[in-house]
């Protein structure tokens, strides 16, 4: 496992594997690394020759009320789960190295970044964003790996990827949950044996939701109303519904949406999320592939 800690490291091993020929998959983490970045790294390790994992507990994600000082940091165990799984890299920069003395330049991917973890958390993604460029252009992966847990998140790196003209497959994964429901995260460590029973309310209500939109329910307002019901036993941050892709309010249920939530529970802010494609939706699109089948 070779474990690189400057950019200047990183790049050489990036662009040394590149004159061999190889495909570098990326699974960019904060560590304390659960079943969750596993499957990402599985993917990852299935799908390209090689494999880098970067562990970097980002500062410019966090407000200054927020746990940058407590988040769970565990490198060696992390390292030794990512080498059984196949990782031949991590890239484990010095925050002062990835945000020098009067560093001042950012990226934030407007409209995306408003609403849902953005609205309480107003640092977040510009944070974010930030730091994914700064790692796309030092590791100058081929395919990088994200979980649909932050599936605004994986909006963003999209949108942001698509803008600036990365030359990077974004590939997003499904969530990984906990037998009973609880959506998979590094903060789970932090609930009381209370608390989690408590947190899979979140689980639970998007499951209600979903058996709503099985049911033909497409008014949004009606499923949030459902879901914040299910839900009225913890502190609701925000529960969305929006357009999966532009993570744009929506009223009626029409196209693949996302329906989001979060709550702070203990000392965890938690979030889950389930995306939704109507039927009819899927019907259509079969249809137009068969028309342009028959056109061709």
């Amino acid at each position: 496992m070779k474990i690189l800690e400057s950019a200047k490291e990183m790049r050489r091993w990036s662009r040394d594997q590149r004159r061999h020929g190889r495909t570098i998959g990326f699974v960019p983490t904060m560590g304390a690394l659960h079943e969750g970045h596993a499957s990402l790294i599985r993917e990852s390790v299935a799908k390209n020759d090689v494999t880098v994992l970067s562990i970097f507990v980002n500062p410019a994600q966090f407000a200054p009320h927020e746990d940058f000082d407590t988040y769970p940091r565990t490198f060696e165990t992390d390292r030794a789960m990512a080498a059984a799984l196949g990782a031949v890299a991590i890239y484990a920069p010095r925050s002062d190295s990835v945000y020098p003395e009067g560093y001042a330049t950012y990226v934030h991917v407007e409209r995306l970044s408003d609403g849902l973890c953005g609205g309480s958390r107003p640092v977040f993604f510009r944070g974010i964003s930030t730091v994914v460029a700064k790692l796309f252009n030092v590791v100058e992966p081929d395919r990088a790996y994200f979980g649909q847990k932050d599936a605004q998140q994986c909006a963003i790196i999209k949108r942001m990827v698509r803008d600036l003209e990365f030359d990077i497959d974004i590939i997003e994964m499904p969530i990984i949950r906990e037998a009973d429901g609880l959506a998979m995260s590094s903060r789970n460590r932090y609930l009381s044996e209370g608390d989690r029973q408590r947190a899979l309310n979140l689980s639970r209500a998007l499951q209600h939701a979903r058996e709503l939109l099985d049911a033909g329910e497409r008014d949004a307002a009606k499923v949030i109303d459902a879901v914040r019901s299910a839900m009225q036993d913890v502190p609701i941050d925000y529960i969305a519904l929006v357009d999966a892709d532009d993570i744009a309010p929506v009223e009626k249920i029409d196209r693949p949406i996302l329906i989001a939530v979060a709550a702070n529970i203990g000392p965890a802010r938690l979030i889950d999320n389930i995306k939704y494609t109507p039927v009819e939706c899927k019907a259509k699109t079969v249809h137009t592939t068969a028309m342009q089948g028959i056109q061709s």
